[in-house]
């Protein structure tokens, strides 16, 4: 997730390595932070693969910054692992998110739809986070008002999505003809 976002804010823009860090911050921070620690290693891979390069611009007021721009290749790499999602990046809601921030960079509307009929066929499986025996549960099931809020509010928010899915989707087969 954190090498695919990388690549995308980058395909949008270079930046250096503390407002690429702010980005993904902003995408991704409430539920996993990224540190320095983790951050600089990845984009040290990603630059040993030759997928993203660094310069070295002077700073405005300090030490020079290193900023960091996507290759060819490296635009390359962001549209396979767009149309190649892992399962992980399709049924993870923080992981599709990054999927989803990053998609309108692959380009053709048809890969685009392939890539969302995947996340609708995830969501339209029968699930909970509570089962009796190998039954799913339903919210209206439960006598514990904790874990039916947990329900109530993981099923609107399904809802909502399936209902931009398939809007979406419609919009995309008809551009595609």
């Amino acid at each position: 997730m954190l090498e695919l976002t990388i690549l995308g804010f980058l395909c949008d823009t270079p930046l250096h390595g503390y407002e690429l860090r702010k980005r993904i911050t902003a995408l991704t921070g409430h539920v996993k932070p990224v540190a320095e620690s983790t951050l600089y290693p990845a984009i040290k891979r990603l630059e040993n693969a030759g997928l993203l390069e660094r310069t070295t611009q002077p700073g405005s007021v300090a030490a020079p910054r290193h900023v960091l721009t996507l290759t060819e290749e490296g635009g390359r790499e962001l549209r396979r692992r767009l149309a190649e999602p892992a399962g992980r990046d399709i049924s993870d809601e923080n992981r599709w998110f990054s999927v989803l921030a990053f998609l309108r960079h692959l380009e053709d509307p048809s890969a685009q739809a392939t890539v969302l009929r995947r996340r609708l066929a995830f969501l339209e499986e029968p699930a909970s986070f509570f089962y009796d025996g190998e039954r799913p549960v339903r919210a209206e099931e439960l006598d514990d008002p904790f874990r039916r809020g947990i329900l109530t509010i993981a099923r609107a928010t399904s809802d909502a999505e399936l209902a931009w899915l398939r809007a979406t989707l419609d919009s995309l087969d008809a551009a595609v003809g």
